[in-house]
Parts: C-alpha cells; structure tokens; sequence
C-alpha cells in the first residue's frame, strides 16, 4: 500500500505548475446522497398538487406525513392512507422526483379517544411501556406540541407481540405501493418526556420476559437503574439498544421483501452523546440496518436554533455531523434542524444559510423547515436559492470522501455507553481540536479500525478494547501505526502497542473552556504534538474556520465553515475569514457562489494559494493537470 502522500506530487512541484490529474470515476450512489427535503401533508386528492410545489421549490425528496401505524384509527384500518400513499409515488416517478413516507416508530396517538369506545389503552393496555414501578407510558396534551387536547398518546413496547404483528404487516401494505422510502419517526423507550427521563424503560411484563430470556436477569430485581459500574444495568443498556436496532432491521427487512429498492430511514435526535443510550436509539448501531439516518440532531439542554447557537455550539455540531458520517460507511447522512424561530433582531435569510452551511459542508443533506416543525420553509426563495446551488454542486458536495493523511480519532461505542462522563468530553474535545487547527482526522469505529490507513490514532479516554478491537489495533500497530493514548489506558489494550499517553485532562479542560470563553480556549499542545505528522493539504485559517479534508472523485478538497463573527440572538452574518491560505493548487467554490481558479505562488516543496475572504463558507479543490 503506497503512503498517501506518493499520491500527490503536486506537493513538490515549483512555480505552481499543476501535476496531478484527477480522473473522474463513476460513482453509484443511490437518490438518498442527492435529496433536498422539502416535507408536505398528504391525503386523498393532493398528491399531484405536492409534488408539483417540489418541482417549482427545488425539492427532491418529498417527505410526506400520512401516518398509518402511529396513529390508532389507521393502524386499525389503512386503506384510505395507502390509497393516498400509492398515489403519491405515482405522481412523484412522473415529475422524475422521489418520495418518502412518515410512520411513527413506537408511539401511536388515538384521536378524541375522550370521547370514543377504543383506544390503545381501552384496547391493549398490555402493549404500553412502562416504568419500573408499573406507571404506563399514556400522555396527553401539554405533555407535547403534537399531541391535541382529548388524544391519547401512548407509547408501545417492542415486545408487543400482537402490535407489533400489525405493525410489521402495515409496513409491508406501505412498501407495495410503490413508495421510495419509509421514514420511522423516533423508534424510542420512552425516556424524554417529562418525568421519564431517569425511567430506563421499559419494564412491561412482555420486555421483563425477553430480557430474562437473553440474560437470564430480572430487570426489576437484579439491575441497579442508573449505576454505570453495575454488569447487570450495562447488559440492560445493551439489550435496549441491541432491542430498537432489531426493531428497525425487521422494518426493512419486511419493507425490501416486497419492494426491493425501498429505503428505511429513521428520525433520531440523539447523535453521539450520552442521550443516545438513555433512549436506546443509538445511530452507531442503526446505520448498520438502515439505509440513511435522518439526524433531528440536539445535545444537552441549551438551544439549539441556529440562530441561538454560541461558537461552541456550531464547532459541536461539526463533530457530531462527523462522526455520523463515519458512521455511515458510505450511506447517506440527512440533517433535521431548524434555523429560525421568531428570534427577534435576527434575519431568517441569514440563519438558513448558516445552518445549510454547515451542514453540506460535512457532506450531509439539508432539511430546511420552520421552528420545530417539519414541514413548509422560514423563507421559500432563501430556501429555493441554497437548494440551486446543492443541486448545482451536488457531486462535490455529495460524491464519496476519502481520507487522505488523517490522524484516527477513535469512537467507541461502549465507552459511550458505560462511561459518558470521561469519554464524551475526551472524544468530542479531540474532534474540536483538531477542527480548529485545521489537522486532517478521520473519526475511526470497530467496524472500520481494520481498514484504517492512517498512521497516528487517538483513543480518548477509551474504557476497554473487545477482543475483535484487540485484533485490529494490534494489526494496526504491525502496519506501523502509531497509538496516542489520552487518559488510563484502556483494558485489553494489545501489548504490541506501545502507546504514547497523554493527559486527557489537558483536552477535557479545553472542551470545558470552550463553552466559558471559546475566542481564549487554546488547543491542547500536547495533543497537537504527538498527532503531528505529514499533511496532504495545509491549511492557515482562524480558529473559528473548520475545516475537513478528503479526496473527492480522486481529487484533494477541503471544506470550510466560517462561523466568526456569529453571535447568539444577534448576528447572524459572519465576519468574513481573511488571510486564508492552503498550500496545494486549487479551485475555489464559495458558498452560493461561482467556481473560480486562483493562482498559487511557489513556497519550497509546496504552492500556497491566498484564499478570498470566506464569507460563510467555501470548498477548495485540486484541479487536475490541464493536458
């Protein structure tokens, strides 16, 4: 295997001549890595008055709301719905568009169910979830925005079996219609309404039973809820979380075995923080399954409108965006947030374009909807505008990223999910590090330890190594690879490794600062230190510029967010980057712009190129040798 850096003699050229070609390669990539979300109500009669507002707004992907097994009525009796449902995947493969449906995953809603004869409750009451001391999971208006005054809404457990029978069976009746995707909204435990959130749902008696099944534990007697150093409450965690990625196997699997080409796409709030193992929905293990996540990404309990978010707040963002991509092992990545929210003194123009910045910036997909809601637009020209330019860039943007010199940052899952506190700071401190100096990483997970070719890892306050991690990182370490262990070393670290250990308390306190005072927050030197190494691209930038590298159809680009400037509540127009400069030939795209072709002057083995003032954000790209 040649070094990455044999691969680009441009690096050593004088007087800016351009050596490298890139070679276009045709790349197979499926509609979910092109969509431009746009989401529309649907009932009988409309389908063809939807997918002709998508035509005229730039839309593609067309998101849907007709939702049949979460709402009790329909889950009973869907005929009208999959009539709308068939409809609507006609009209859309006319206009040449695709289209996906909206189901809830483990909640279900009865209508007036004040007022009728059935109900979930009235009906089923042992599907419900439960807390350990046997309250059910039934909710009613005010507990949230969705949910209207004299509905029930109740949530189910997996383990349902008669539920989850009809279930399986609507979502079959729903992939015969010829719909490109279903899209499962929050398959959760519920955790996260008020007064649940410490609950570790569910113990039903049907959850009780499986879970003795697999651990022979009683979840009521033999877990200590909450007590991250007890065996049996980590098994607990495993169960949940293994319990919801089968759910949504089985929804595709069922879905794929009437319709081949459907994709499976849940909605999921938690990205890599600790919220992920409390609901038990954790994107790690479900990227596996499905076929693309749709991120409605928040984290711990600040705002997180973008017109609300600090500095930290968009540089956290960044990471989580970037660990979802690694993640997804070439599967499309769809961001769900939300812009503008009535903040007063803030332009909603501006706002949007911040946020689709900064996430096709990180190769994901931008869903632009108003406040908290999913569908309709804060601005529909400002938002007709940024999807022109997706669509017009979309093979940058969205064509696979390979790393090119990378320092490996490990995420591990079960650090995750046993030690949130140690690990999450360490990882995410890392990612921000890194993002503000500007250093190459690739996020590395145990599926993708094996293949990674960098030469420097990060393990970030990581708590233990299974024995398929062992394997790998000792082969790693046999390849020439280098470890740098931040914090104790983890249990079952192979001894061929040889770490280099540094103070993790150094990153945490840095992640800590960041949030305090992010301008005077300093990168920690001996992180920086011992990850230093050789480099594809440099770049010089300020530290409120991230940036993320990667070879782009064989060609080196480097994307950048511009977030000086920004203040929450307040300005929304970043300050533009200037004195910006990357030593490699390279074309500029700026965000909303033209492509433009700068000139680079000779600096040793290297061309440095002076970039324009990055006004919200821009790609770079080595252009091939012109023949």
């Amino acid at each position: 295997m040649k070094r990455p850096s044999a691969l680009f003699p441009s690096l050593v050229v004088l007087c800016g001549a351009l050596v490298l070609t890139a070679g276009e390669t045709k790349v197979e990539q499926n509609w979910t890595h092109y969509v431009r979300i746009g989401a529309y109500g649907l009932k009988s009669g409309n389908a063809e008055a939807v997918v002709r507002n998508a035509k005229e707004t730039g839309v593609y992907g067309i998101e849907v709301d007709n939702d049949i097994p979460g709402r009790y009525e329909s889950f009973l009796d869907p005929t009208e719905k999959l009539n709308a449902i068939s409809a609507l995947a006609a009209a859309a493969h006319k206009a040449g568009n695709h289209a996906f449906v909206y189901i809830a995953g483990t909640e279900c809603i009865t209508a007036h169910a004040d007022k009728t004869a059935h109900s979930v409750v009235k009906d089923h009451p042992e599907w419900l979830q439960r807390k350990i001391t046997g309250e059910p999971a039934v909710f009613t208006s005010g507990a949230a925005f969705w949910i209207s005054p004299g509905d029930e809404d109740v949530w189910i457990s997996p383990y349902a079996k008669d539920w989850r029978k009809i279930y399986m069976e609507r979502v079959r009746q729903i992939a015969e219609t010829g719909i490109d995707g279903i899209y499962v909204d929050i398959p959760y435990w519920m955790t996260h309404f008020d007064g649940w959130e410490n609950s570790w749902a569910s113990f039903d008696d049907a959850t009780v039973a499986a879970f003795r099944e697999k651990t022979g534990l009683d979840a009521k007697k033999d877990i200590k809820l909450g007590d991250f150093n007890d065996a049996n409450f980590r098994k607990w965690i495993d169960f949940r979380i293994e319990t919801l990625t089968a759910f949504m196997k089985e929804i595709r699997d069922t879905a794929r075995a009437v319709n081949p080409k459907i994709m499976v796409i849940p909605e999921i709030y938690p990205g890599i923080e600790r919220e992920a193992t409390v609901v038990g929905a954790d994107v790690y293990q479900m990227y596996e399954v499905v076929d693309a996540i749709a991120h409605e990404y928040e984290f711990g309990n600040g705002e997180h409108m973008a017109a609300s978010r600090t500095l930290q707040d968009w540089f956290l963002y960044q990471a989580g965006m970037l660990s979802f991509r690694a993640f997804a092992e070439g599967k499309a990545t769809w961001i769900l947030n939300y812009s503008w929210d009535g903040n007063k003194g803030v332009d909603k123009r501006d706002a949007m374009k911040n946020l689709a910045m900064s996430i096709v910036m990180d190769g994901a997909n931008f869903w632009d909807a108003p406040g908290h809601s999913m569908a309709g637009s804060n601005d529909q020209p400002t938002r007709k505008q940024i999807f022109a330019w997706i669509e017009k860039n979309e093979k940058t943007l969205y064509l696979p990223r390979s790393p090119m010199q990378p320092v490996g940052v490990y995420f591990s899952p079960k650090s995750r999910d046993y030690a949130p506190e140690q690990f999450l700071p360490a990882y995410r401190g890392t990612l921000v590090a890194f993002l503000q100096t500007h250093r190459e990483f690739q996020v590395v997970t145990p599926r993708t330890l094996k293949e990674f070719r960098g030469d420097r890892i990060v393990l970030p306050n990581v708590l233990a190594l299974d024995a398929a991690e062992q394997r790998d990182l000792a082969a790693f370490v046999s390849r020439g690879g280098k470890v740098v262990v931040a914090g104790d070393s983890p249990t079952g670290l192979p001894g061929n490794t040889k770490p280099v250990q540094i103070d993790a308390t150094t990153i945490v306190a840095y992640f800590n600062a960041l949030g305090t005072d992010f301008a005077t927050a300093t990168p920690p030197e001996d992180l920086l230190r011992v990850t230093n190494g050789p480099t594809a691209v440099s770049l010089e930038a300020p530290g409120t510029v991230a940036a993320n590298f990667g070879l782009v159809n064989g060609s080196p680009h480097v994307f950048l967010a511009n977030f000086g400037g920004l203040i929450p509540n307040k300005s929304v127009v970043p300050v533009p980057a200037k004195d910006v400069r990357i030593r490699v030939p390279a074309t500029y795209l700026p965000f909303l712009g033209e492509a433009q072709t700068i000139q680079g002057v000779a600096k040793g083995e290297r061309v440095e190129f002076a970039l324009p003032p990055i006004e919200r954000g821009a790609v770079v790209w080595i252009e091939g040798q012109k023949k």
